[in-house]
């Protein structure tokens, strides 16, 4: 049989970890929980985030089809999740872009979205769109100055291209966030240049991730945690499905890196939040 004085230490030592756990505050500024992947768990994974000290929930769009998802999480947890507009550059199609954007911008005049986002450029997949893609890029940043809101930025294989579009805006008070950042660290100064603040996910601690070489020299105070969930899982769920409470090995590999606490990382980052999304 254990010794009182022991039982009395490990339920001290289990009151302590459920007050640091509901003390923390994550937050996960880009995550999908609209995704079909989730149509299963939902709720649960909802639930499992907000156990690992995740309250705060950011929901980039994708195209006019995310929104009734969208909407049903709002209404669902009005408190921890907020939804942003915006045309994803992969979904940038000729045939009905001008349908699409009339989307957004009617999702922007209901004045309940945080962020324009994710827009940007993405030439992975389909080059021929490029132009398109910047037009349709420049446009919503366009809408965001007007409506007084940041920008999510989507960038694969386009650097250039999204820095081109950046600079025609250069000193009108653009901000936002550089979702998913895995580039170079002088691409990160430029971003933090054009008023962004740095998306870190799961990709710092994949052992080619390469950003995790010099992020600690970025100072917190341009850093952002995000999952994007349900991809780009972090390690040690590399491969499988993401979900807001991986967020939390972001975090403390984050912490790792500046050699400070998780709970600094927290605070800080969702600091930043407050300070981009204005919520």
């Amino acid at each position: 049989m254990l010794d009182p004085f022991i039982l009395i230490l490990i339920e001290l030592c289990c009151v302590l970890l459920r007050f640091y756990l509901c003390s923390m505050i994550l937050t996960d500024t880009h995550t999908h929980l609209y995704s079909d992947e989730f149509n299963e768990d939902r709720e649960a994974m909802i639930q499992r985030a907000m156990a690992a000290g995740v309250q705060r929930f950011f929901l980039p769009a994708i195209d006019a089809d995310s929104t009734a998802g969208m909407l049903e999480l709002k209404q669902q947890f009005p408190e921890c999740i907020h939804l942003m507009s915006g045309l994803h550059p992969t979904h940038v199609q000729q045939q009905d872009v001008k349908l699409q954007l009339a989307h957004v911008k009617k999702m922007l005049d209901i004045g309940d979205c945080v962020a324009v986002g994710e827009i940007g450029v993405d030439l992975y997949w389909d080059k021929t769109t490029k132009d398109l893609q910047m037009q349709v890029f420049e446009q919503q940043i366009e809408w965001a100055l007007a409506y007084k809101l940041p920008i999510v930025i989507h960038c694969r294989n386009a650097f250039d291209e999204v820095f081109e579009v950046l600079e025609i805006f250069n000193g009108k008070g653009l901000h936002g966030i550089f979702h998913c950042f895995t580039g170079t660290k002088e691409q990160a100064q430029e971003a933090i240049n054009h008023g962004m603040k740095l998306g870190i996910g799961g990709v710092v601690t994949f052992k080619n991730g390469k950003i995790d070489q010099f992020l600690s020299q970025i100072d917190l105070e341009h850093i952002v945690l995000e999952t994007d969930a349900p991809y780009l899982s972090p390690v040690p769920y590399r491969g499988k499905r993401n979900e807001s409470a991986y967020l939390l090995h972001v975090a403390q590999k984050v912490a790792s890196l500046y050699n400070v606490t998780v709970e600094e990382v927290a605070s800080i980052t969702t600091s930043n939040s407050r300070e981009v999304f204005g919520v």
